[in-house]
């Protein structure tokens, strides 16, 4: 049974009007390639549908009357047609949002002709539908315009009325860390959610598969590549400990990776897995707003569809940046190429001194290679200034050379190859002196960038920071567009860490969707660094302190401690470091958390929760230390800063 049209508005047969309005459990049909104020500028004139052959396919009608339906605008139209897209610019010049179906573009789209005309009686496009009313071609949509019938339509409802029902209740956008753990905990109560995950290649043609930048190229590769430069450091302790080899200890750069990507992609098809037991839809499709409540995805074929929800979360991430010189994107990686990379960098220059700069200068020269860190400023910014300046030191006590306050200006290649050979040419900071230098490898590490800036959000009024891209949200994680939360490093002023990204995707689900009232709490975080010296924080930065309590209020404790384990081996003595930063005014309570050592994160995890709890001195004081662990320190720790004691140890 087909649709009829009466006085010039679409009317749903009877089964379909007698359907359920609430969102489904079950599949969507396969929706069509929609277009939001995107309007193509080719030269024809009105593009014929053909009618050989008047489809009575029931599901085609209903996809047709669900467009109608679901969008205050709706343009049936041709990209290759002039009229179709003067018509979406009088919409534009309107400023009324519409959603148009490209019946070019998508699978179906013979069909989907045939099916319009048997419902509109029309025969070429653009066909448009303002608030489910019928209007027609381009002459008519231009007559009704002039004499204001258009306007008198959006006026009736108000072209931002909510629709009736969604293809889902949630759609992330995102497949990483947070947007997963948001996902399935929504489908733990019987919502609807779809997942679009899409990785853009990088210059280098690197993509990877679902699970976002910490499983692929972040926290589990890099932690993986930082064990294997240890276990080079464990051989060569072992010899002091009676081991004897007599083979030439080498390491292979291939074995590593292989295994590395081995691993994370068993990580990939087991979150595949876990959203198909979750009964959430996946898509590997990048996803950009259209319109209010709708998102198109677009996958690596350039196919289309739309979808509408009710809710939308943004959980997309952030990419790295580039430095925007010659030879830049042509010849240098990045850390989202570092890890898969088939063949050993050989001399690499990293430029950058954040974390994923030195995490990963660290594990390159623990595997043997020449590697040189250029730095603009200072090495870790937002971490403790202390604590950055010792990593540097010990880093460059084992080998990694440091060229600091210049950064490169021009990147040329020289040789071809796997790895080839590059120039680097770098300027000073001050302008006064130009250096040159020649690597196998570049690898840039001067930030991310948030990746907001191509997803649609203009399209439905979802502020940015113009600058950083971040997105500014409530302590509920939601935008300024009530429907729209946002999840991880893509919010202002909030933790880039991937634990923190799951517990507000998770809180969040909960609190939409189960009744809770519990928020993310973005205070007192943990977190580590995983230099050769691995760096473990949690609360204030001793200049973040003294600044927000003044010096007369804190009390710093420090000391440091030289691990039993490095002691046989006779190294790094007294460059392992703790301290505690207290606030006098408040029962001399912990606010700041800080060790550099072995395990540093094994550490910091276990004493973040007492700092959660109100940790204090005092009852540092009286806990019992564990024997010989390095942990141990922080129970005894009794010289201040201000006492300027020595905090030198002689042993274990």
């Amino acid at each position: 049974m087909g649709s009829s049209v009466r006085k010039g508005k679409a009317v749903l047969p009877a089964e379909e009007a007698a359907r359920p309005t609430g969102p489904r459990r079950e599949q969507p049909q396969r929706a069509a390639a929609e277009d939001y104020h995107h309007a193509a500028q080719n030269a024809n004139n009105g593009q014929a549908i053909t009618a050989s052959c008047k489809n009575k396919d029931t599901d085609l009608q209903f996809k047709i009357q669900a467009y109608i339906d679901k969008n205050t605008v709706m343009i049936f139209s041709n990209t290759a047609c002039s009229l179709s897209a003067k018509v979406k610019e009088l919409f534009k010049s309107m400023s009324v949002p519409y959603c148009s179906l490209e019946l070019d573009k998508t699978e179906d789209g013979q069909k989907l002709q045939d099916a319009l005309y048997e419902l509109t009686m029309e025969t070429s496009v653009p066909i448009v539908f303002v608030q489910q009313k019928q209007i027609g071609d381009y002459d008519k949509i231009l007559k009704a315009h002039k004499e204001g019938k258009i306007q008198k339509l959006l006026e009736t409802k108000g072209h931002d009325h909510m629709q009736d029902s969604y293809d889902y209740d949630l759609i992330v956008i995102g497949g990483g860390s947070g947007g997963l753990a948001a996902s399935k905990e929504a489908a733990k109560y019987g919502k609807k959610v779809m997942v679009l995950d899409y990785v853009t290649p990088t210059p280098q043609g690197t993509r990877w598969g679902l699970g976002g930048t910490c499983v692929n190229v972040g926290c589990i590769p890099k932690k993986l590549m930082h064990q294997a430069a240890l276990l080079g450091q464990a051989l060569q302790d072992s010899r002091k400990f009676g081991w004897q080899f007599e083979e030439k200890v080498k390491h292979s750069w291939e074995t590593m990776t292989e295994a590395v990507q081995n691993y994370i992609g068993s990580l990939n098809w087991g979150y595949r897995v876990s959203l198909r037991e979750k009964e959430v839809t996946y898509e590997n499709a990048y996803g950009e707003f259209v319109g209010p409540h709708t998102i198109k995805a677009t996958n690596n074929k350039g196919k289309e569809k739309c979808y509408t929800a009710e809710k939308f979360l943004i959980a997309t991430g952030e990419r790295p940046r580039y430095l925007g010189v010659p030879g830049d994107k042509e010849y240098c990686i990045s850390s989202d190429d570092l890890f898969s990379l088939p063949y050993c960098p050989g001399k690499t220059l990293v430029v950058g001194a954040s974390y994923v700069a030195l995490e990963c200068a660290g594990f390159l020269a623990g595997l043997g290679l020449d590697v040189t860190v250029m730095v603009r400023s200072i090495l870790l910014r937002g971490f403790d200034q202390e604590m950055a300046n010792k990593i540097g030191e010990h880093m460059e006590e084992h080998g990694v050379k440091f060229i600091k306050q210049f950064v490169p200006t021009k990147i040329e290649q020289l040789e071809e190859g796997t790895p080839g050979k590059l120039k680097v040419i770098a300027q000073s900071t001050d302008g006064r002196e130009i250096i040159e230098g020649e690597y196998n490898t570049v690898l840039l590490a001067v930030g991310r960038d948030s990746c907001t800036r191509t997803i649609g959000l203009d399209k439905v009024g979802v502020k940015i920071n113009e600058r950083s891209g971040k997105i500014p949200v409530s302590d509920e994680e939601q935008t300024n567009v009530p429907y729209i939360y946002a999840i991880g490093d893509v919010l202002e002023g909030k933790l880039e860490l991937t634990p923190v990204a799951i517990q507000a995707g998770r809180l969040l689900a909960r609190r939409l969707y189960a009744g809770t009232t519990l928020k993310c709490d973005y205070v007192n975080v943990p977190t580590t660094v995983f230099t050769p010296l691995e760096y473990g924080a949690c609360g204030f930065s001793e200049e973040t302190a003294l600044e927000k309590f003044g010096e007369e209020n804190i009390e710093v404790y420090h000391s440091y401690f030289w691990p039993l384990e490095w002691t046989v081996p006779s190294r790094d003595n007294n460059k392992c470091y703790a301290k505690i930063i207290c606030n006098i005014q408040d029962n001399e309570r912990v606010i700041g958390f800080h060790v550099l050592g072995p395990n540093a994160g094994e550490v910091t995890q276990g004493f973040s929760a007492a700092i959660k709890c109100g940790l204090t001195k005092a009852q540092l004081d009286n806990t019992i230390g564990i024997h010989p662990v390095c942990a141990e320190i922080f129970t005894t720790l009794s010289e201040t800063k201000r006492s300027g004691g020595n905090v030198l140890q002689s042993g274990c």
